[in-house]
């Protein structure tokens, strides 16, 4: 059975494999230091969502908090993007990632665009339209203790041809390539594309307005953690990470403090994890 779960914070972090309702900054410090192995989440960015005049986005604290809670060498991804007014952008993303890593101690490992092309009727007469979020990729110490990209490969364009001539060198001369055949599969590098439609089929998942694909949040799990690793998402939402760590065999913390959200996750986690057989 998923455990269902409305502890207060001091007993909130005594168990894995649950969904926590509650305010991450004060659930959080109840976690065993360097526990966690990777966290994956999106904020509720600039004001987007409304949880009360009491409550604000606080991602100073937030990192420092998830920095303490992560293991030398584990990751924390952030899906983010920036509000807009007086045809400004709020600069969120950028602030965010500099204070992090200026004053928490993350290293950012990569910024990779989130491609998710806008609803065609969004057309602006005074501003493009927003085709994407970031995904900041921080990780602790050294070097990331994960990496396998192994699942995140695309097709290579123009697979099977020879390639060769010259690549320009940083110093500005010239490398000739020998001749060699193109691989039928390539990095997909820092551009991540994904549908925005319901392409899961999951009625579930869109009872909440703000979501991002399973997939996306599947391909982090696949590349910064190994079965059996903790992976968090401080703000969980829809449950989306919690449910794709849990379908990798990856043990998972979810909170949550919107209460209607948290009864959306934790119907996910009944329906599409405890309820598939195939997983046991």
């Amino acid at each position: 059975m998923i455990p269902e779960l409305r502890a207060s914070a001091s007993t909130a972090c005594a168990v894995r494999n649950t969904i926590i309702l509650g305010d991450a900054l004060a659930v959080l410090p109840t976690a065993p230091r360097q526990s966690v192995h990777l966290t994956v989440f999106s904020p509720p960015y600039d004001g987007i969502r409304d949880y009360g005049k009491d409550w604000r986005l606080d991602y100073q604290s937030l990192g420092s908090e998830l920095f303490e809670l992560t293991v030398d060498g584990g990751v924390c991804a952030v899906v983010i993007g920036d509000g807009t007014k007086n045809f400004a952008k709020s600069m969120t993303t950028f602030r965010w990632a500099v204070d992090w890593v200026d004053r928490a101690g993350w290293r950012l490992f990569e910024c990779c665009i989130y491609a998710r092309h806008g609803n065609p009727g969004a057309w602006w007469a005074q501003r493009f339209r927003v085709d994407h979020e970031f995904i900041l990729i921080f990780f602790k110490g050294d070097r990331p203790r994960q990496f396998d990209k192994s699942s995140l490969m695309v097709p290579s364009k123009h697979a099977g041809k020879v390639y060769s001539g010259t690549d320009r060198l940083t110093n500005g001369g010239f490398k000739k390539i020998e001749p060699k055949a193109v691989n039928d599969m390539k990095c997909r590098g820092t551009l991540w594309e994904y549908a925005t439609s319901n392409t899961e089929g999951n009625r579930t998942k869109l009872e909440h307005p703000a979501t991002y694909p399973d997939k996306l949040a599947d391909d982090l799990i696949q590349c910064f953690s190994k079965p059996g690793d903790l992976v968090l998402d401080p703000m969980c939402g829809s449950g989306t990470t919690c449910v794709m760590a849990a379908r990798s065999k990856r043990d998972y913390l979810g909170i949550e403090i919107n209460e209607s959200y948290y009864e959306i996750a934790q119907r996910r986690m009944k329906e599409e994890v405890e309820n598939d057989v195939r997983l046991f």
